[in-house]
């Protein structure tokens, strides 16, 4: 009914909108749900940012499908368990005013990140790093402080001109990369205009918040493509339309509930295990995301190198469920009242009412509040909330554990907004960043991972699907695991 709903509103409001193309002028429109906030590889941190600045940048270092470093504009040899020599290739190498990168601008952007003057959120995943040597213009020497074997997987920041760094240039509005794009413009925080540089292609990056005006604008061919942010009905709809295209493949973003360990009730053990127990997670992906999804049981996917493929899913048991809230004295008689904050993306409520109806079923009485992005993260941010639910997006690196679980990270030391602590993670945590090899590091990060399983600090979901829905003319896109927009560097425009 919900669907056959929107189909004849959409039919009423867009009746003869699938003629149009937005490349009729030669510019690719890519409609977003959130714009960049920062074009500065030294202090992005939002999704939107980091992924249009793998645009414009280029990174010594890049993953492969298990999440593991391989080269980017440079290769490196291990000289000694804390001396990693790193050799800049050919390509890659040209920034936009003509200048050539040289082993100068690498020291530049990772001397700049490490600087505490600064203030990089990136600079703590460095922390190993002692001095950097550049012996020649190709040449960049990292001296670590302590043996790290997965050390050239943090070299993934896009590199500045030190020419840029020592001018104190601001790269947020004025970036100047040596990626496979350059910007042209930047008019409003809602557009942001760029050129491909080997062809020349315009590439218009357009925000509209509401999914709804997205898909409009889809239609009236006022954008191209879109990719993510839509509601499971919205991708039925726009898949049955002739002049869309739908393309997914399973992705590796995580999404959790995360928990207050300081507050009485969402903190205590039986109450997290209860909330795994009376959570259908398959149901959830059935019915809500139409199957685009599979089921999370730790940060990592099973296929990432330190991914953990045999924990075993907590069960779908409602009687046992209620015997846990029981235990402590709830029952339908007397339910246990919690808050869950999520943003106010009409889907994500959506999600959050399918969830209450489920927890009401063993006894929970949950109480949703949504709020606008910045008012629900700050809040998130700050510790105020007993549940909230969100995504760990473009993570490649198991350092994510002891930024979101060591005793140290509580904000605004790093991201442990549970404010977890237990002196047997913060162990496992410091022994995997001391092990001699990438083997004895995801040996460790297994046992952490089981650790987290059993405490649940987080309460695992699902890795959702990456979505793709685009016009005909858009041709070769390619749908990257963690949603980056890398593909944009091959796209092309045909005649549909």
């Amino acid at each position: 009914m919900r669907l056959a709903l929107i189909a004849l509103a959409f039919g009423l409001l867009l009746a003869g909108c699938d003629g149009g193309s937005s490349s009729d002028d030669g510019v690719l429109r890519f409609g977003l749900s959130s714009p960049p906030r920062v074009l500065d590889p030294c202090f992005a941190t939002d999704a939107t940012s980091e992924r249009v600045n793998r645009l414009l940048y280029r990174r010594l270092v890049e993953f492969d499908e298990k999440g593991l470093p391989i080269p980017g504009i440079a290769t490196w040899t291990v000289l000694t368990p804390t001396h990693y020599r790193f050799r800049l290739g050919e390509s890659g190498r040209d920034f936009t005013d003509g200048t050539w990168l040289t082993s100068a601008d690498v020291a530049a952007t990772y001397g700049f990140i490490l600087d505490p003057a600064n203030a990089s959120p990136h600079r703590a995943q460095l922390s190993a790093i002692g001095s950097i040597a550049t012996p020649d213009p190709d040449t960049i020497d990292f001296h670590l402080g302590s043996p790290d074997p997965l050390f050239p997987a943090y070299l993934a920041e896009g590199i500045l001109p030190a020419a840029v760094i020592a001018a104190g240039v601001q790269p947020a509005t004025e970036p100047l990369g040596s990626g496979p794009f350059r910007m042209l413009d930047w008019p409003e925080p809602g557009r942001l205009r760029l050129e491909r540089r080997r062809d020349r292609l315009i590439l218009e990056l357009i925000t509209v918040k509401d999914p709804n005006v997205r898909v409009m604008k889809l239609l009236r061919g006022e954008v191209s493509m879109l990719q993510n942010d839509l509601s499971p009905e919205l991708v039925d709809y726009l898949a049955a339309r002739p002049s869309i295209r739908v393309e997914t493949r399973p992705g590796r973003n995580f999404s959790y509930l995360g928990f207050n360990l300081e507050d009485p009730l969402a903190g205590h053990p039986k109450v997290r295990r209860a909330l795994a127990h009376a959570l259908d997670r398959e149901a959830l992906l059935r019915y809500l995301f139409r199957d685009r999804g599979r089921t999370a049981e730790s940060i990592f996917p099973p296929e990432h190198w330190a991914g953990h493929p045999d924990l075993k899913p907590y069960r779908h048991d409602p009687e046992l469920a209620r015997a846990l809230l029981g235990s402590l004295g709830y029952g339908p008689e007397n339910p246990l009242a919690l808050t869950l904050k999520t943003s106010s993306d009409p889907f994500r409520l959506r999600l959050a009412t399918a969830m209450q109806s489920q927890l009401a079923a063993v006894g929970i009485r949950l109480t949703i509040r949504g709020y606008d992005w910045g008012t629900f993260f700050g809040d998130v941010k700050e510790g105020r909330f007993q549940l909230y639910g969100l995504s760990w997006v473009g993570i490649n690196t198991p350092d994510i554990f002891r930024y979101a679980f060591h005793g140290s990270a509580i904000p605004p030391n790093g991201a442990n907004r549970g404010r977890y602590r237990h002196p047997e993670t913060d162990r496992l945590i410091d022994a995997a960043a001391r092990a001699p090899d990438l083997d004895g590091q995801a040996r460790l990060y297994r046992e952490l991972a089981s650790r987290l399983h059993a405490e649940l600090p987080y309460l695992p979901l699902w890795y959702e699907d990456q979505i793709l829905v685009r016009r005909p003319e858009v041709r070769d896109y390619r749908l990257a695991p963690d949603g980056n927009y890398d593909g944009l560097e091959d796209v092309w425009l045909g005649d549909g």
